[in-house]
């Protein structure tokens, strides 16, 4: 089973201290959520451990392996990364822009097949997009744009899945519809997920671990029933919170 890990991980930007010496492993099958003010540095937190941007001390590793000692095809076959924004520079329709997740296991100026095809129309029955494959990205709404992303990170089919605000921009139906799909997905096939998420209900209904990240490279990491405690959770949002006991468990309210 794949290991993913950082050892004695350190980033700043500029004077901020996003985190110093963090250690932290996510086993195959593990749902993380990252919570934190805004500002915090979750994203840049993110990318960092998607090898997308070098830490100033430490390593992010991959079955005892640093990200830096690997192709950037091979990483992309093992990590997926959903950006808390989309920029589509240039026209395509749903169907190309799906079948970017199938670029890790294509050779040089090699076409996409059946079975990448497959994996793409299925992708995009999974989230609610079958039918759309012709469509123009820039006429779909912000949330099938969303949806979108997270189909070609299902056509993909990497072990572990970072995202950055995957419900941004959707209702409520898609929210839990896009999130019971992700966790069902981690359980059965033993992925790992690691979420950025602004709601802690929607985190804590879908995420076993958590790590917070409170400002000055200080942070806290365990179980749910470890960390989700109300003094933690005001002291990390810098604001009192009421608990309330709905059909699945705590809800938390501003106070």
């Amino acid at each position: 089973m794949l290991r993913f890990e950082a050892e004695q991980l350190g980033i700043r930007i500029g004077r901020v201290v996003i985190c110093s010496h963090l250690d932290l492993c996510i086993n195959a099958g593990e749902n993380w959520g990252i919570l934190g003010r805004n500002g915090a540095g979750k994203t840049t937190l993110l990318h960092t451990l998607a090898g997308l941007r070098r830490p100033d001390l430490g390593s992010v590793k991959l079955d005892g392996t640093p990200l830096t000692c690997l192709s950037r095809r091979k990483i992309a076959r093992q990590i997926g990364v959903l950006l808390q924004d989309h920029q589509d520079a240039f026209p395509a329709s749903v169907m190309e822009t799906v079948l970017i997740g199938r670029h890790p296991y294509l050779g040089p100026l090699q076409w996409e097949g059946a079975a990448d095809y497959a994996a793409a129309h299925e992708a995009l029955r999974a989230v609610g997009l079958e039918g759309m494959e012709t469509r123009d990205i820039a006429t779909l709404s912000g949330g099938e744009r969303r949806r979108l992303g997270i189909a070609t990170l299902l056509a993909q089919d990497p072990h572990v899945l970072l995202l950055d605000e995957p419900t941004n921009h959707m209702d409520f139906h898609h929210q839990i519809h896009i999130l019971d799909l992700l966790w069902q997905r981690s359980r059965t096939e033993e992925k790992s997920m690691l979420l950025v998420l602004h709601d802690p209900n929607l985190a804590l209904r879908y995420c076993d671990h958590f790590l917070f990240l409170y400002g000055g490279g200080e942070t806290l990491q365990g179980t749910a029933a470890e960390v989700l405690t109300q003094p933690n959770l005001e002291r990390l949002y810098g604001h009192p919170l009421q608990a309330l006991q709905g059909p699945r468990g705590t809800v938390w309210l501003p106070g």
